[in-house]
């Protein structure tokens, strides 16, 4: 069950309110202080109890947070006028120009130059503010090459799975070749049995019934035979008997 809303009005109960104002005094200097901390902002802050004692909080000084105050509320009033806003301006530009030279001088400080005007309390200062910031950039380039090195680490186990997988794959690949071999090797054989268990036939005197057969003509031989005795009886010479018929053949 959530919390129910309170009235925004006075607490008559004395012990209430006295806790009420601790309460809300607490966070309100918790949340100025996280806002000064945040957004590098120039805060102050008083409260006062309602017995009268002083509660008060301050980013920098509460002296120079009112003195800004003062000045800046002077010169909001005068604001209208063009010549304050211009001598306003020039103030600005004058506290800018002392801010950048300082700074320059802080920069020429740490690069170790403009040395000769500062004294040993300044040195050490200039010395701890070096080791301060030498040990900070060391821990930058120490993080970065630590999470480079866990990058390259895993690309090594990502690597290393891929190398493994391959491999498995390469020995099941020989295992189906060497499969293959032995199932091709034992188709062979049994041919070589079948061809070795059923000869080629063979006639009775010896030949080779599938083996080819060479056909080759001659050239008729001449046959003598007697000549008849119808061609004695008619009278025909006998040579020219034989020359017709060694013609008809």
């Amino acid at each position: 069950m959530g919390r129910g809303k309170i009235a925004i009005r006075r607490i008559d109960n004395s012990t209430s309110r006295q806790v009420t104002f601790s309460k809300r005094r607490n966070g309100l200097l918790k949340k100025a202080r996280e806002l000064s901390i945040l957004c590098d902002a120039e805060v102050g802050l008083m409260v006062f109890s309602s017995t009268g004692k002083l509660y008060d909080y301050a980013s920098t000084s509460m002296k120079s947070v009112i003195e800004r105050y003062n000045k800046l509320k002077e010169e909001h009033h005068h604001l209208m006028n063009p010549a304050s806003e211009a001598k306003f301006w020039q103030t600005e530009a004058a506290s800018l120009r002392q801010q950048l030279q300082y700074l320059q001088e802080c920069h020429r400080q740490l690069m170790g130059e403009e040395l000769m005007g500062l004294g040993i309390k300044e040195l050490q200062s200039l010395e701890n503010q070096l080791e301060m910031s030498l040990k900070g950039v060391r821990m930058k380039k120490d993080q970065i090459l630590t999470n480079e090195i866990e990058e390259l680490r895993q690309k090594g186990n990502l690597i290393h799975q891929e190398n493994v997988e391959l491999y498995q794959k390469m020995e099941q690949i020989q295992k189906e070749n060497a499969e293959l071999q032995k199932k091709v090797y034992e188709a062979r054989s049994t041919n070589e049995e079948n061809v070795a268990s059923n000869p080629s036939y063979k006639v009775r005197n010896g030949y080779d019934l599938h083996a080819p057969i060479s056909l080759q003509l001659s050239q008729p031989q001449p046959q003598y035979s007697e000549p008849s005795a119808k061609a004695i009886k008619l009278g025909y010479p006998l040579k020219l008997i034989y020359q017709v018929y060694n013609f008809s053949f």
